[in-house]
């Protein structure tokens, strides 16, 4: 392996294992404050337990994401000092932003949260759950149009030997980093949806605290119905817009070989990058990848053969990545409907194998998010800033190869370790339960079970 290999090798380490956080921080800050409000609205105490024990699960969330994405940002210095040199005038500004502004907001705020408690009033407590979840999503924001940008770069001349931007509106109005953000916020409730009902029904299948869990369950699985679907529908427009501005990725989510109007869809299909073809084509749906992609049956759409073979994205894993990713989501959509319509009708656990299955289900949605940014990091090679540079001449020339080795093992053995911590404290706290439950009288608990059928209904 080169330098070049290795560099990539270990940012896709580094930023996987991150983005395993990042999807659960976004979703939780805000099922967390709706909790919180919902005590502060009503006064039940039922609100206020759930806010708590949920809001410890983000906390040990958000503390390692935190950790885990200070270093990602040290590698466009260490392995990717051509692309920094090259781009730094555009990409460090949006990264800036969300330093500055939404990171610091997001610090202030969860440390008003975390040391408020009796010490500032009950909407004031509520209000910095809010803040953090706006900021949360804020830091989103301006990071996704930083990649927005790398994926469809606009707002920018080329000129003493580099990019330099002279637009700055058109870059955070830019369609393509907004429809990322916006298909990534939602990808992150879903899993904060699924997160909360797989473990609802863990306790669930125990008997353990069942109002609580139930109530939880309720707000999760309606969290997560309105999430996918969103999924579903802002994926449609920014498949439409990848069509449209990176048509060679398109076609290799769809592995589409050779241009021809009034596409077909493919239920069934597998490439073959050798023979530029597919193995397997089965069931074709006429028109329907024409009218997703340009919302016309009789657009045309580019196939790779159209395209130089050293300008066209590793097909395989592409295509794979998105079909999955797309089943996966077609899936989350089914089960959060019927843990809804479950709830509400007060169901949910008579039907212990449905329950079981959501335990499993935990990891999924975080299966998927890996699977979208496979698709739009390994779609886009070989650029690295698409028709800009090309992610060869982006890697740093300093560096040598024992020390992108070095640094590799290195972020692999801490990483390994952090993953095992938050794993360990996220599995030790979701099974202890939120606090105080052991200690609720029958009658009590007929009262919060009654509050929890409630909170299902809405």
């Amino acid at each position: 392996m080169d330098v070049l290999t290795l560099s990539r090798l270990q940012f896709a380490v580094t930023c996987m294992f991150h983005f395993i956080f990042v999807p659960l921080t976004l979703g939780l800050s805000v099922l967390t404050a709706m909790m919180e409000t919902r005590y502060v609205l009503s006064g039940n105490e039922l609100y206020l337990r759930m806010t708590k024990f949920w809001g410890k699960l983000f906390l040990i969330n958000f503390a390692l994401g935190v950790v885990t994405g200070i270093t990602m940002e040290f590698q466009f210095g260490m392995n990717w000092a051509e692309y920094s040199r090259y781009v730094g005038d555009i990409f460090g500004a949006p990264l800036a932003i969300e330093a500055t502004v939404a990171f610091f907001m997001e610090s202030v705020f969860i440390g008003v949260w975390v040391f408020g408690w009796k010490k500032v009033s009950k909407r004031m407590h509520a209000v910095s759950i809010w803040m953090v979840a706006v900021a949360t999503n804020l830091s989103g924001l301006w990071i996704l149009l930083a990649n927005g940008w790398m994926q469809h770069p606009v707002g920018y001349v080329l000129r003493n030997g580099r990019a330099e931007m002279v637009d700055f509106l058109a870059l955070i109005t830019n369609p393509f980093g907004l429809l990322k953000f916006g298909h990534q916020i939602v990808s992150g409730y879903t899993v904060a949806g699924f997160f909360v009902m797989g473990i609802s029904a863990w306790h669930l299948l125990r008997g353990n605290n069942r109002a609580f869990f139930k109530a939880s369950f309720g707000m999760a699985a309606a969290f997560a119905l309105f999430a996918s679907i969103m999924v579903a529908v802002i994926g449609d427009f920014h498949a439409a817009d990848v069509a449209k501005t990176q048509p060679a990725k398109f076609a290799a989510m769809e592995s589409v070989w050779d241009s021809c109007s009034a596409a077909p869809l493919h239920l069934i299909a597998f490439p073959d990058p050798e023979k530029q073809c597919n193995l397997v084509s089965e069931f074709p749906v006429p028109s329907l990848l024409s009218i997703l992609a340009f919302h016309d049956p009789k657009a045309t759409i580019r196939g790779l053969n159209s395209f130089p073979k050293d300008e066209r994205p590793p097909v395989v894993p592409v295509f794979l990545s998105f079909r999955l990713m797309v089943g996966l989501g077609s899936l989350f959509i089914l089960l959060s409907l019927l843990g809804v319509i479950l709830s509400k009708k007060d169901l949910i656990e008579k039907y212990p194998l449905f329950l079981r299955l959501l335990v499993y289900a935990i990891p999924l949605p975080y299966i998927a998010n890996q699977l979208g940014w496979v698709v739009a990091e390994v779609g886009r090679q070989p650029w690295i800033v698409y028709g800009v540079m090309k992610t060869a001449d982006g890697v740093s020339k300093a560096v040598s190869l024992p020390q992108v080795i070095g640094s590799l093992v290195g972020f692999t053995l801490l990483y390994g370790f952090l993953g095992f911590v938050d794993i360990y404290l996220l599995a030790k706290f979701a099974r202890k339960g939120p606090e105080g439950g052991e200690k609720v009288s029958p009658l009590v608990d007929e009262q919060l079970a009654f509050d929890a059928s409630r909170v299902a209904a809405h």
